[in-house]
């Protein structure tokens, strides 16, 4: 796991106060504060993009923290499934097979929907362990227990990336979705 945070919250902070040191900086005409200022918001602007990282592979989601999650089963089999229905289809329609055309719809009509509620329950079970996590070690660190507190690090940064993957996923659904209503 990364020792450097990479996190939304922290990089909306970091550019808002990079925002307002630009402005005062400008308004009262000292240009260090507004070259200060802007260092800060391209440094929040980078910290965005890493916190956003993740590389998707079949099954898993790795993030820039290092942290990997496996995707939900019904994601995966969601996924075979609308493999099958959409090769189902294109045979019968192939053949002449309307019987068979529409068991491949259907069964492609399934996959989607079992994928949606894979990636449903990614979406939630990361947040959760985020969220468990972030607390966790605020109060590991409260008592000074580093060893829970790597622990619960550990638990965010899986969550983050069982949530990322999920959304990647998301987002390329939509994207694709977007491009077929064209």
């Amino acid at each position: 796991m990364s020792t450097e945070n990479n996190s939304t919250l922290k990089s909306y902070i970091d550019s808002a106060t990079g925002a307002v040191q630009n402005a005062v900086g400008n308004i009262i005409g000292n240009r260090g504060d507004q070259a200060e200022g802007q260092l800060k918001q391209e440094k929040a602007h980078a910290e965005h993009a890493a916190s956003h990282d993740t590389a998707k592979i079949p099954g898993f989601t790795a993030t820039s923290d290092g942290a990997v999650a496996a995707d939900h089963p019904d994601r995966t089999s969601g996924s075979w499934k609308q493999t099958a229905g959409a090769a189902k289809e294109f045979v019968g329609g192939a053949i002449g097979s309307e019987e068979l055309k529409q068991a491949g719809r259907q069964q492609n009509r399934e996959g989607q929907e079992q994928e949606a509620r894979g990636q449903a329950k990614d979406l939630g079970e990361g947040a959760k362990d985020r969220f468990t996590g972030q607390l966790g070690n605020a109060a590991a660190a409260l008592v000074g227990d580093r060893e829970k507190q790597a622990e619960y690090q550990a638990q965010h940064d899986v969550g983050k990336a069982q949530q990322r993957g999920a959304e990647h996923d998301i987002q390329k659904e939509a994207e694709a979705q977007k491009k077929t209503d064209l």
